[in-house]
C-alpha cells in the first residue's frame, strides 16, 4: 500500500485511484468552500464579513488603487475560485485565482507579522496556497465536474501561463499602490 513504487505501479490499483480521487475530493470541497465563504464575506457581508464597501475600504487602506476594481477582482477570485475548486471544474483555473488573492494578501499584510497565523502571519495563507498548487498538478480526481464533463485544459502549459499571469497581475497590483502619505511633522516647541 501507499504511493512508494514507480508511478505506473502505484496508479494500478483501482482501490488506490478511489482513495487518491477521494482525497482529492475532500482536499478540493474544504479549501474551495474555505475560500469560497471567505469571498463570500467581502462581496455580501456574511458571517461577520465586512461586504463591499468594507472591502473597497480595506483596499484603499492597503493603498491598492484603483480600490473598486480590485476589491471587485479578489473578492470574485475568492468566491468563483472556490466554488470552482470545490466542485474541480477547470482545473487549475480556480486555483490560480485563489492564487492571486493569497500572494497579494500574505505581501501587503501578513509577511510584516510573520509566519504564525496567531500573531497574524502568513501560515494559512502559505497551506491555501500548498493545497491549491497540489490540486493544479495533479488534477482535481475522479469525482470533479472536469472528469464528469471531460475537461482537460492543456498541461502543463495551462499552469504555466496561468502562473505567468498571476504574477504578473500581482506586481501590478503591488507597484501601482499609492504612495506612503507623508509623515505630518510636528513644530518644536522650545
Amino acid at each position: 500500500m501507499g504511493n512508494i513504487g514507480a508511478p505506473t505501479e502505484v496508479m494500478a490499483d483501482r482501490g488506490e485511484l478511489q482513495m487518491v480521487a477521494l482525497g482529492l475530493l475532500i482536499l478540493r470541497l474544504v479549501i474551495g468552500l474555505t475560500l469560497a465563504a471567505h469571498g463570500a464575506q467581502k462581496l455580501f457581508g456574511w458571517w461577520g464579513g465586512p461586504g463591499m464597501d468594507g472591502w473597497v475600504g480595506a483596499m484603499n487602506r492597503m493603498r491598492i488603487r484603483p480600490a473598486v476594481p480590485w476589491a471587485w477582482m479578489s473578492a470574485l477570485a475568492e468566491l468563483l475560485g472556490g466554488i470552482g475548486l470545490a466542485v474541480g471544474l477547470l482545473t487549475p483555473l480556480p486555483g490560480l485565482a485563489i492564487a492571486g488573492s493569497m500572494l497579494v494578501a500574505i505581501a501587503l499584510v501578513h509577511w510584516p507579522k510573520g509566519f504564525f497565523t496567531t500573531k497574524g502571519g502568513y501560515e494559512f495563507n502559505l497551506a491555501i496556497l500548498a493545497a491549491i498548487a497540489a490540486i493544479s498538478l495533479t488534477g482535481p480526481g475522479a469525482y470533479s465536474l472536469d472528469a464528469a464533463l471531460g475537461i482537460h485544459l492543456p498541461e502543463p502549459a495551462t499552469l504555466i501561463v496561468g502562473t505567468v499571469l498571476v504574477l504578473v497581475g500581482v506586481g501590478v497590483a503591488l507597484a501601482t499602490r499609492a504612495p506612503m502619505p507623508a509623515a505630518e511633522t510636528k513644530p518644536q516647541v522650545t
